[in-house]
């Protein structure tokens, strides 16, 4: 069989791309000015060699941070604008705080300004021209989906809200046919022997399989997709391409063979990644105190003006194994506010005070935890320990969400950092999701990408 598929780019090569361009953009940039404008102060040469490297560092640093590789976000001009000034504002002033790695300041300022605009458009530039060309529709990646169709938008909408590129076009049915087949709006069901016209005529790259029961692929599909795969067509299961599109786990389409969704991650046993990661809550939760110290007395007064009643509030949760514990926090709700019984926290909740608003959005709530980190019974980076009442109930609801608990829990995570605050039983699913995620793929560097992105979170003032 002859194919021709179309260009598209993966998830990792447009981040690459980004990253990459971004460089090339600044140092052109760097170049024109120093070519027509006399710029001198930061110059591509041998002698800048280490001058040039800082800058490249505090470029993907605080890109990362200020979210200009969001993918998603890298779309939409108006915040990519948004972004790119802010990390173009945040590179400059660390750049002229550390001279000793840095040319020390013209003598000319107005060379400063040069510095700073030059970033900002060049940064600009390449994200334009990367909306107009790479994100444009010849980019997108052209997928075929061939399943049941039963859960076909819980199926589709996901991988759609994640991955703007990748294009499923329509669907193929396996099952057998019905009297009253079900219809999807905006997705295009083509029949089981049209599969191979179909993926010339819509250049299709892939083909996604999304059967929870193989014994349903009827005969001609499955020799069909027998002939593809040995034609090295790329034929993947739902699962896997669902997990490294969203960086969450489908338990809900997992089922008695749970076990092969469930490789867990061999930090989770790893003696020397669990030392380090130990030392970490130490260190962190330590220098977090200080500044909550420091810190005291503003929200003391905060709290007495605008939160009337207590400063800290403790409430059971379940840690580590199912083992209960209680957390600490600054109280940011009125005082009784469950007096009715347990209730999920909502958007512009009426029992959430004033200050606690600011409190939550800051996250400054959460800094009476780093306690419960020393005594080892959090971590900083976990799920986020839930409350015993809603454990129960989300247990009997949600499959293998007990499973959350085989790792500490933490005061930031996967989780929080990808999802909103979750208030109902859905958004604890998506939220579970990304948990098992989390201690599937545990390691230092997505460790380190949810540090990155709790800073993002409380920069851009998200906490709820």
């Amino acid at each position: 069989m002859t194919k021709k598929k179309g260009i598209h780019f993966e998830i990792s090569e447009r981040k690459i791309l980004l990253r990459i361009f971004d460089i090339l953009f600044i140092f052109a940039g760097l170049y024109l000015i120093e070519l027509f404008l006399g710029f001198d102060y930061l110059t591509l040469s041998k002698e800048n060699t280490v001058a040039l490297i800082v800058l490249v560092l505090y470029i993907s640093i605080f890109g990362t941070i200020f979210e200009i590789y969001d993918l998603q976000k890298s779309n939409k001009l108006d915040v990519t604008f948004r972004n790119i000034v802010i990390t173009s504002s945040t590179t400059v002033l660390f750049y002229l705080l550390t001279p000793f790695f840095t040319p020390f300041l013209p003598e000319n300022r107005l060379k400063i300004i040069y510095f700073y605009l030059i970033i900002i458009v060049m940064l600009f530039l390449w994200r334009l021209a990367y909306t107009t060309l790479i994100s444009s529709p010849r980019f997108y990646k052209k997928v075929l989906l061939v399943g049941e169709i039963s859960n076909i938008e819980n199926i589709i909408k996901p991988l759609n809200e994640t991955d703007p590129n990748y294009k499923i076009i329509g669907f193929i049915n396996c099952e057998k046919e019905t009297d009253d087949p079900i219809k999807f709006k905006g997705l295009k069901e083509f029949q089981p022997n049209e599969l191979m016209d179909v993926i010339q005529k819509y250049k299709i790259s892939e083909i996604l399989v999304a059967s929870y029961d193989s014994e349903t692929i009827t005969p001609e599909i499955y020799h069909d997709l027998i002939n593809l795969l040995e034609h090295g067509f790329t034929i993947r299961e739902y699962t896997q391409v669902y997990e490294e599109i969203t960086y969450r786990v489908p338990i809900q389409f997992v089922g008695k063979d749970f076990y092969k969704y469930f490789p867990f991650s061999r930090s989770n046993q790893n003696t020397l990644y669990l030392f380090f990661h130990r030392t970490f809550d130490i260190l962190f939760s330590v220098i977090g105190l200080l500044i909550g110290f420091l810190l005291l007395p503003l929200i003391l007064l905060g709290n007495l003006i605008a939160n009337r009643g207590p400063l800290f509030y403790m409430q059971e949760r379940v840690g580590k194994n199912g083992k209960i514990f209680r957390i600490m926090k600054l109280r940011s709700m009125i005082v009784n506010a469950e007096k009715d019984g347990a209730k999920w926290a909502q958007k512009n909740d009426v029992r959430i005070t004033t200050f606690g608003k600011f409190l939550r959005r800051s996250r400054l709530d959460e800094i009476p935890q780093f306690i419960n980190v020393l005594k080892g019974e959090m971590s900083i980076i976990g799920p986020r320990p839930e409350r015993p009442f809603f454990v129960n109930e989300l247990s009997r609801i949600i499959p293998f969400y007990e499973t959350r608990h085989i790792i500490k829990p933490g005061l930031t995570g996967w989780a929080q950092v990808k999802t909103r605050y979750g208030s109902s039983v859905d958004d604890s699913l998506t939220k579970l999701q990304y948990d098992l995620y989390y201690i599937k793929h545990r390691s230092i560097f997505l460790d380190l990408n949810v540090v990155v992105k709790t800073l993002s979170t409380i920069l851009y003032y998200r906490g709820q």
